[in-house]
């Protein structure tokens, strides 16, 4: 897969959907909650930090294996 099909389809992942649409209709300090019934990918897990410092917003992601709770740029995971 070429770079930018790669990027490309990273725009589809539903976690990345799911939080934009969850930033767009809560208002801080809410925290954003999403379940996946598959496994978080690498870059959604570093684009979900990067969004929960930036915004300064607490999202929790609930995928097939575990619980991710990302604060302040950081998961609850260590980056398993």
């Amino acid at each position: 897969m070429v770079d930018e099909e790669k990027e490309n389809s990273l725009f589809e992942h539903s976690e990345s959907l799911a939080i934009a649409f969850g930033l767009l209709k809560t208002k801080e300090p809410k925290v954003i909650r999403i379940v996946k019934n598959l496994r978080v990918c690498g870059d959604c897990h570093e684009v979900t930090k990067i969004i929960s410092a930036e915004y300064r917003r607490e999202i929790i992601v609930r995928d097939r294996v575990r619980f991710h709770k990302f604060v302040d740029g950081s998961c609850s995971c260590r980056d398993f």
